[in-house]
């Protein structure tokens, strides 16, 4: 496995983890929020220009979810 595929793989999973358990706090919104910007960098640097581009737009609508959140 190189670190591009490393990377890739703690990227999908940061995401799953956090999208299972982000009901129990905003911050974990957030932390997908990250892990879905990790994914879009993942999805640019193999050249999957469209995974990269669904991921970008992922980490805006999950941030704009964090943002709701935080502000009750």
């Amino acid at each position: 496995m190189d670190g591009l595929t490393a990377f890739g793989l703690f990227a999908v999973s940061a995401m799953l983890v956090t999208y299972a358990l982000e009901a129990r706090s905003p911050w974990l919104v957030l932390g997908f929020a990250a892990s879905c910007a990790l994914g879009s960098i993942y999805g640019f640097l193999q050249g999957a220009w469209p995974f990269g581009l669904v991921e970008a737009i992922w980490t805006l609508v999950a941030l704009h979810r964090w943002y709701r959140k935080m502000r009750g």
